[in-house]
């Protein structure tokens, strides 16, 4: 049976597509607000990242901290989120990079400081603009290759090791 599914999150060792339980706005601003420790993900396929192995499952739980990145398929054609994103913004080049399990880089553009704690230091995300992913092998899988076509990505910083601002 054929699930449509609207979120995509990875981890350290799963890719894991699904819908995000009772969202009510984008996923990064869930992301952001959420204030429990696991989210829960409703129609979920876990990929193993090393496998390429499934696991398919009615509800999965995860635990925020071990996200590395978010997305969410959407028609953007009307979304006023990705409008504010596009507005003659200056938009800084970096390069983040998340070491441990999984070691991968991302290179893209970011709001200046957009990693950095501000005045709305609760912010755990950010997003990263016409992502380009390094060191991550797909294997050939037509989910995992999907972490090669995403036009922006949802990043955790709590989660990252390093970052090359090229500004």
């Amino acid at each position: 049976m054929l699930t449509i599914v609207s979120d995509l999150l990875l981890t350290d060792s799963f890719l894991i597509k699904g819908n995000v339980e009772n969202k009510y706005t984008r996923l990064s601003t869930i992301l952001d607000e959420y204030r429990r420790y696991f989210i829960k993900v409703r129609d979920a396929t876990l990929i193993d990242l090393n496998s390429c192995e499934r696991i398919t499952t009615p509800l999965l739980q995860v635990n925020v901290d071990e996200i590395l990145l978010g997305h969410e398929f959407l028609d953007s054609g009307g979304d006023q989120h990705l409008r504010e994103l596009a507005k003659n913004q200056v938009l800084h080049r970096v390069r983040v990079f998340y070491t441990g399990a999984l070691n991968v880089e991302f290179g893209g553009e970011v709001k200046p400081g957009a990693y950095e704690a501000d005045d709305r230091a609760s912010r755990r995300f950010f997003i990263m603009r016409n992502p380009v992913v390094r060191g991550f092998n797909d294997r050939g899988d037509p989910d995992l290759k999907l972490l090669a076509k995403m036009p922006y990505a949802i990043l955790n910083k709590l989660r990252l090791s390093y970052i090359y601002d090229f500004n």
